[in-house]
């Protein structure tokens, strides 16, 4: 079959996309950019990367109409506004446009469970985009309805595990006795691939879930039974949605905006109604939470992780095309540049820039770079929580604590990040090894900020006393880690 699949860069995505070449189908994917859409090899020969945003249907024009089928992954918790609610709107309308000028037969989206009278504005707008969807004159709709997905770099299993790993003792608003059914990633993946042409679950919506209906105060004593923990609980009536947003948003590494969505959501029981349930048409047997969990923890130690909630950028499903920058701006610029010549083969001083930030840190005064992302966080920005995706490798649109990776050319030697925390200004880092003919090598670590109007330039030359600590110690440390225990192994 030849099938479209939509938000091939997300959580959801990123994971389905292999299991269908697998299955030996041949995938389109729809990305804004494709500059930030990294294809493993063994998957190129039987996928086409088209380029489209679903806000702007004259990009649609030029996307194949010979489809058997298609996926749509593409929404958000990132918005909390009727902005939000609009485009959301507006792209499913679009896109049901587009799948009426194509020979697709089916569509498949993936939903929340929506049973409650009183939906928070995020499970009403799913179910606003199911009725657009379903409006297909040809393809016909597959719904897949789920509470919280457990898997390694899920959302909701990142948010449980920063609130079990950094407070012994919680104080928590009521939502947390709201009721959930929570599914493991891998049975989403089950379900999404068997139902895709099956004629039982054409023009149909199901519930899917795991076999555990459980609060969200007995999932985070559940993790913390899993982790070995001792915690404590207490809920309390008084704290708003609000409050409760920024309580999650300074305890975890998601953002405000989504944080605040979860929190509206969480007060809707989620739970699968047994009507709709799709065990009726695909019978399977579901991982319990405790089995998704330990999965989840096992994927991550052995650092196999696919895909993470934090691939998407901070500002949402809507984003900026943060690739234009993959080129530092020659104007108009204020910069640090340090360089270091060394003899210790390249490939462990590139092991060594690969590995920077998340556990491993940035290699000088790591206390200032944390106070910095508190300083972030406290105004909104994305903080260092977020970590990395790996210890050890990098790609193309990988978030990096408060860095978004834009160019990770590990042949080419070359490192680009491209700052994602709030600045009066734009800033990059890269970091390049250069050779030399009598087969040394240079790092070249640049950092570059273009600042706006006085407020930017204050900024920077504030930072200067302290740029000369950090970033000269920094190129000196990339370059020396590791190199005394590489002699020991040597010798």
């Amino acid at each position: 079959m030849k099938i479209l699949l939509t938000g091939a860069n997300g959580y959801i995505g990123r994971r389905l996309l292999p299991l269908l070449v697998e299955a030996g189908h041949e995938v389109v994917c729809l990305v804004r950019d494709p500059r930030r859409f990294e294809l493993p090899e063994r998957l190129s020969q039987r996928v086409q990367v088209a380029q489209g945003d679903l806000l702007q249907p004259d990009s649609l024009t030029t996307l194949p109409t010979d489809l058997d089928a298609a996926y749509y992954l593409v929404h958000s918790m990132s918005g909390h506004d009727q902005d939000f609610v609009r485009a959301e709107q507006e792209s499913a309308e679009n896109f049901t446009a587009y799948l009426d000028q194509t020979t697709a037969r089916q569509v498949v989206y993936l939903s929340g469970i929506a049973n409650d009278q009183d939906l928070s504005a995020h499970l009403r707008s799913r179910k606003a985009v199911e009725s657009v969807l379903g409006k297909a004159r040809h393809a016909a709709l597959t719904v897949l309805r789920a509470s919280i997905i457990i898997g390694s770099g899920s959302a909701s299993f990142e948010i449980i595990r920063d609130l079990v790993e950094k407070l012994p003792v919680m104080v928590t608003p009521r939502w947390l006795n709201s009721r959930c059914q929570p599914i493991g990633i891998r049975d989403v993946m089950h379900y999404l691939t068997a139902v895709l042409d099956n004629p039982a679950c054409l023009g149909q919506s199901f519930d899917i879930g795991g076999p555990d209906v459980l609060t969200y105060k007995q999932m985070l004593l559940g993790l913390a039974a899993q982790r070995g923990y001792r915690r404590l609980i207490i809920t309390v009536p008084v704290l708003t949605p609000r409050l409760s947003s920024w309580w999650l948003f300074l305890v975890t590494r998601t953002t405000f905006s989504l944080a605040q969505s979860l929190v509206e959501s969480l007060r809707n029981d989620t739970v699968a109604d047994p009507r709709r349930s799709i065990a009726r048409v695909l019978p399977h047997a579901c991982m319990r939470y405790a089995e998704a969990l330990a999965l989840a923890f096992t994927r991550i130690e052995q650092n196999e992780v696919i895909s993470s909630w934090k691939d998407a950028v901070s500002s949402g499903v809507m984003e900026q095309n943060y690739m234009d920058f993959v080129q530092i701006p020659q104007h108009g610029m204020l910069t640090d540049r340090q360089t270091l010549r060394f003899s210790r083969p390249p490939e462990q001083v590139l092991r060594n820039i690969w590995s920077i930030g998340g556990r491993r840190g940035w290699y000088k005064v790591d206390w200032l770079w944390r106070l910095r992302g508190l300083m972030d966080k406290a105004v909104g920005g994305v903080g260092l929580r977020r970590g990395r995706r790996s210890p050890t490798d990098l790609r193309a649109g990988d978030p990096l604590d408060f860095w978004r990776v834009l160019v990770a050319d590990r042949a080419g030697r070359r490192l680009l990040l491209y700052a994602e925390m709030k600045l009066p200004g734009e800033a990059w880092l890269q970091f390049r090894i250069l050779p030399h003919s009598d087969g040394t090598h240079t790092l070249e670590q640049l950092a570059a900020f273009r600042p706006e109007g006085l407020a930017g330039r204050l900024y920077w030359y504030s930072l200067v006393p302290f740029h000369f600590v950090i970033f000269k110690g920094m190129v000196e440390n990339i370059v020396q880690y590791g190199a005394a225990d590489q002699a020991t192994a040597e010798s």
